[in-house]
């Protein structure tokens, strides 16, 4: 029935689309049709077989908060039987391993990988735990890779078996953090950058007036990349049939293994080809030689029948709120992809209010932004912890900015490998006369006093107008600090030489003060509700709350053009290099700050 109404509604829509008569439905009819559909996607779902591997695609995107969905996005999936999300919530991924872990159907996890991932450290570090109690039942996880990079390898390492293709390889060459200097292609254009900066450590401006890393930006790269890699190290050296001194010698002479190497020095089991390793889980699984595959259910697929199966069991009793703040830190209300400080202060205030909600749970994945918005959510935040408790759970960045909103936490939870801190604040102000002169275009401007057009992009700033601009980003920096003194208890001789814009990994971050504890998402949800004392009736209540497939459809197919349901596919490396580079440089358009006062880690701060 479901493929009848999935065809049917695919041939109506290419109708639709084809004679550009998308305007001319009806109310009723479409809601009709989104009917029909939502129907038909709320059968009784898949079916868990005895003896079924969980299979793990490691390539999957883990984000935080529940990715926006575009109206294609939602139509492709609905209308695909093979299609599943390839992006799923931290909070999904972990509960669905734990699920799994008691569910006496599900023999064991097999994890593989499609395609390259983005996943950081601090949620790979969170995803293993899981699988580890997953392990400690006594279940099965065997991985095989055609090829194990490091971000793999560190989940796939707590197997009982890891397989690699005969013709694979295995990186094993540590972690880098390349930056993109633009100043040489500013200059070369005719655009103007003026900076100020309060820290020696924060180079978020650099990017921007040099051409290479400053000594201090590369001191505090080079210490957190290696407390990460220590991390990796210490994780990986669990594995019995490899050390970490081991690893740290093929990284140091090789950089990569071939197959038949990393089966000689211990960091796989056995090399197999794919037929190979399906003809072992079938095996396994109780399926033999004439069936086409092992029993198995994906793990978003899993998701949704343990989703069904807690909402039935679902516990009753006092609410936790769990509060997502992932993204860029703007002022207003901001983009999908943004944490808008009016929006999200709104949000913490609507649950300061609400008698029914017990404890915050704030999950803060940002690298900072507008020091204003950071200010008016940190306010809010301060708000709940008189009167409820708020925990803070730190995800893969939670630093300047994003530390700003975490510092009034009743309690802050990083894992060792987050990268938090960078507490310092900078401006950058640009302009583009040189670049408008060289075309013949210039300004000219009639003002009622001095510093009229102290905004305008069209000149330098004035050694008066810097001075000006300076004097109040050190004013927000003090800000800071006293911040940090007051809702950390430091004394502020240590808060002044821990700041500096300098970047701290979790583990250094918790030794200096700046963090509570080391530990994940469901550690900060179980500390909230002892702090709440809210025994075992307690639930938890995600905000910003999802929307339904229904309710995205009804909002953008009544009212916007119908996007083709084709997937994207993978860019070629010069494309994705230029992608890289865009993204580089559009980060400026989220510098709305009003007084041009920014707490953000440096703008290309990624580790590969």
């Amino acid at each position: 029935m479901r493929d009848f109404f999935k065809y049917t509604f695919a041939s109506i829509l290419g109708t639709i689309v084809g004679l550009g008569v998308l305007g001319a439905l009806s109310l009723g009819g479409l809601l009709i049709i989104v009917g029909t559909i939502a129907t038909s996607s709320k059968d009784a779902g898949p079916n868990v077989e005895n003896n079924s591997m969980l299979v793990f695609d490691l390539s999957m995107n883990i984000t935080d908060s529940q990715p926006t969905s575009t109206t294609a996005e939602a139509l492709s999936r609905t209308l695909s039987e093979d299609s599943e999300p390839s992006t799923m919530t931290l909070r999904q991924v972990v509960e669905t391993i734990d699920a799994a872990t008691a569910d006496d159907r599900i023999l064991g996890i097999y994890l593989h990988s499609t395609s390259s991932s983005s996943n950081g450290f601090a949620t790979l570090r969170e995803v293993r735990e899981a699988l580890e109690r997953f392990q400690d039942s006594g279940k099965t996880i065997i991985a095989y890779d055609q090829d194990w990079s490091e971000g793999e390898y560190y989940l796939a390492s707590v197997s009982d078996e890891i397989l690699l293709n005969p013709l694979g390889v295995l990186e094993m060459n540590g972690l880098s953090s390349e930056t993109t200097f633009l100043a040489g292609g500013l200059q070369k254009y005719g655009v103007g950058v003026q900076v100020t900066r309060v820290g020696k450590y924060k180079s978020a401006v650099e990017p921007f007036v040099l051409t290479q890393s400053s000594p201090e930006s590369r001191q505090q790269t080079e210490k957190l990349l290696s407390d990460i890699w220590s991390d990796f190290l210490t994780t990986v050296d669990r594995r019995e049939k490899i050390s970490a001194q081991q690893v740290q010698q093929v990284v140091n002479t090789r950089g990569m293994l071939m197959a038949t190497e990393a089966e000689q020095q211990g960091f796989v089991d056995r090399l197999a080809y794919f037929d190979e390793v399906v003809a072992q889980l079938k095996e396994l699984t109780g399926k033999t030689e004439e069936d086409r595959t092992f029993e198995q259910i994906s793990l978003p697929r899993y998701a949704a029948v343990s989703d069904a199966q807690r909402a039935t069991k679902a516990r009753s009793g006092s609410q936790i709120a769990l509060v997502y703040a992932e993204g860029e830190i703007v002022s207003g209300e901001g983009g999908s992809n943004q944490v808008g400080g009016d929006r999200l202060a709104k949000q913490l205030r609507d649950l300061r209010r609400d008698e029914d909600v017990k404890a915050v749970v704030l999950r803060v994945n940002s690298p900072g932004g507008s020091a204003t918005a950071s200010e008016v959510i940190q306010r809010e935040v301060q708000l709940i912890a008189e009167s409820k408790p708020i925990v803070v759970s730190m995800g893969n960045v939670a630093a300047s900015g994003g530390y700003w909103i975490s510092s009034y936490g009743s309690k802050i939870f990083a894992q060792p490998n987050t990268v938090t801190g960078s507490i310092g604040v900078f401006g950058m102000l640009l302009n583009v006369q040189s670049l408008g002169n060289k075309q013949g275009v210039t300004w000219d401007v009639v003002k009622t006093g001095p510093y009229a057009d102290i905004d305008t992009i069209t000149r330098p700033r004035t050694a008066q107008e810097m001075a000006i601009i300076q004097q109040m980003v050190d004013r927000i920096y003090q800000r800071f600090l006293n911040l940090i003194v007051q809702s950390r208890n430091l004394p502020a001789q240590k808060v002044s030489e821990i700041a500096q814009g300098r970047v701290w990994s979790g583990q250094e971050a918790q030794q200096l003060g700046l963090v509570d504890e080391i530990g994940g998402l469901n550690d900060a949800i179980l500390a909230a509700a002892e702090l709440a004392e809210l025994g075992e009736e307690w639930k938890v209540e995600e905000y910003p709350q999802t929307r339904t497939f229904e309710q995205i459809l009804l909002e953008r197919l009544l009212g916007s053009r119908l996007k083709a349901l084709v997937p994207t596919p993978e860019p070629d490396p010069l494309t994705a290099q230029l992608q890289q580079l865009y993204e580089e440089v559009s980060i400026v358009k989220n510098l709305n700050d009003p007084f041009h006062a920014y707490t953000r880690l440096p703008f290309t701060f990624r580790i590969h």
